[in-house]
């Protein structure tokens, strides 16, 4: 069974992203002094993070000023558990800047599974940036145009500083997360000076909001800056829970973490009980979102979505419903850094198994029996990792055999994406009657989308689809915070549709009712 691989973007991008300007305890000289004349001068500055004040990790942010380099490394680093598993995820910024903001360089570290991912950007003499992306052991290189305003760290922490001597102000910010290379566009109200308390005592600060609007909802991040403009403390929501970064001493912020399970916080619990029967056939769901989502859920060749009002949705699943999805780009076919289809492993993996496959559909069907059988070990300690990856150690649960078998199906010819979403299970560690965090694959088959679950090895009408992308964790940060804002209220047959009261039954979509997934070929 999976876990919501977006929720490490928001633990380890939003954290590192937002909070990336903060305090010196000893700053050695004023930014503002002559780059020609200063020495090196260093700052350093500890934040203990805290998750429904558990404490999770600690976030390390070094500052150097060379000349006319500014360089600022932020270091988080995290302890989630998972049924009594731990999962270490770690993730490293660096961002390098002119004293007044202009970018120059930028790399990201991020550790979720044995092989750390690696990005490292270089300034061009034209103004673009070289992108070398290393992920399971395989390097490739991208240029990339600069975003028009797009800032990093330092430029972030100048436009915070400017913006703090005006209370009442909004302003945007263009804040570029060198781990995704995405530019997030963040809408900030400075609210004015309160005092905070920290570990370390009462501190006057100033008071600043920012919210990242998305299709999902909002994510709102409230930050508390000194007198420089550096951030004191920082707020925001994740699974029905608070997440905190605090500025404290270094024994404070190193203090052992303590367990948190966010796997179960995740979990959305069943109305009902839903028998092998009820899988086989269409459902339709009624599911509650709180928050402003404008689309928390996508349409699919198998899934169908009406917008009920005031966050209430209806969704439809089993199929197929034609044309819920636009046909294949060229880039659902195309290998990339966490789908090494043209990775020589993995052709002969696909070659081996497809055999004389000639259809598409036949060949998912034996690329899902294999990855099915080829994953061995059903890591819980595994974070993220990338087909290569998987392809060389054969261990990982549910998003691991997602991104195994969409680069199979790349390496066949058969254009694929990796879903992220939610299925349910009798009972999950402790839990009875859950939706789960869930990863799975579509195949563009001739002429629709067609699921393929590797992990559970079928595909029924208990799987949601939140997002699909091309195997990049970074894509489903969006889904994380959804799981602690949704209610499922009711789920019903196609039976108990039809036996319904007529003037109590809510239209159904044309071609939804009567399709099950029992009719449509069986997935995998």
């Amino acid at each position: 069974m999976g876990r919501p691989s977006a929720l490490f973007r928001l633990a380890l991008c939003l954290a590192c992203a937002f909070v990336a300007p903060t305090r010196a305890q000893a700053p050695a000289t004023s930014a503002a002094s002559s780059p020609t004349t200063s020495p090196i001068t260093r700052e350093d500055t500890w934040m203990s993070v805290l998750l429904g004040g558990r404490k999770i990790g600690s976030l390390h942010v070094e500052r150097q000023r060379d000349g006319q380099a500014v360089t600022t490394t932020q270091t988080l680093s995290i302890l989630l558990t998972r049924n009594g598993k731990s999962i270490p995820l770690g993730n490293t910024i660096r961002s390098v800047e002119t004293p007044d903001g202009q970018p120059l360089g930028f790399g990201a570290r991020t550790t979720m599974s044995a092989m750390d991912s690696v990005v490292e950007g270089t300034r061009l003499p034209d103004g673009r940036f070289r992108v070398d992306i290393t992920v399971g052991g395989a390097t490739r290189q991208e240029i990339m145009d600069w975003a028009a305003g797009a800032l990093l760290a330092e430029g972030q922490r100048l436009a915070m500083l400017d913006a703090s001597r005006q209370p009442g102000r909004h302003y945007r910010l263009a804040m570029f997360d060198p781990a995704s290379r995405q530019v997030m566009d963040v809408d900030t109200e400075v609210l004015g000076e309160e005092t905070v308390q920290l570990p370390g005592g009462a501190e006057r600060l100033s008071h600043q909001r920012q919210v990242l609007r998305q299709t999902r909802g909002e994510q709102v991040l409230d930050l508390w800056l000194d007198a420089q403009g550096r951030v004191r403390k920082g707020l925001l929501g994740m699974l029905g829970s608070r997440m905190e970064m605090l500025a404290c001493d270094r024994a404070c912020a190193q203090a052992p973490a303590q367990g948190v399970d966010m796997f179960r916080a995740a979990m959305v619990d069943s109305p009902r009980a839903l028998t092998p029967n009820l899988r086989t056939t269409s459902l339709r769901y009624r599911v509650h979102v709180d928050g402003d989502a404008t689309q928390p859920f996508i349409d699919t060749d198998e899934q169908r979505v009406i917008a009920l009002g005031h966050g209430d949705w209806q969704i439809d699943t089993g199929g197929p419903h034609l044309h819920g999805q636009p046909p294949p780009q060229p880039g659902d076919l195309a290998a990339n850094a966490w789908l090494q289809s043209d990775a020589p492993l993995i052709r002969e993996l696909t070659a081996a198994a497809i055999g004389d496959a000639g259809t598409p559909v036949l060949k998912m069907r034996r690329l899902r029996n294999f990855v099915s059988g080829y994953i061995t070990q059903h890591g819980l300690d595994v974070g993220y990792a990338s087909a290569l990856e998987v392809a060389n150690n054969r261990q990982g649960d549910c998003t691991e055999f997602a991104v195994l078998l969409a680069a199979m199906a790349r390496a066949a010819g058969v254009p694929a994406r990796v879903v992220t979403g939610m299925v349910y299970t009798d009972r999950y560690g402790n839990a009875a009657r859950v939706f789960v965090p869930h990863a799975w694959v579509q195949a563009w088959t001739g002429r629709r989308w067609q699921s393929y679950d590797a992990a559970l090895r079928h595909f029924d009408s208990t799987h949601v689809a939140l997002d699909s992308g091309d195997g990049d964790p970074w894509h489903f940060y969006g889904v994380t915070d959804l799981f602690g804002r949704l209610r499922i209220d009711s789920v019903k047959s196609v039976t108990e549709l039809f036996d319904a009261p007529i003037d109590s039954a809510p239209a159904s979509p044309a071609g939804t009712v009567g399709n099950g997934v029992g009719s449509s070929g069986g997935n995998g």
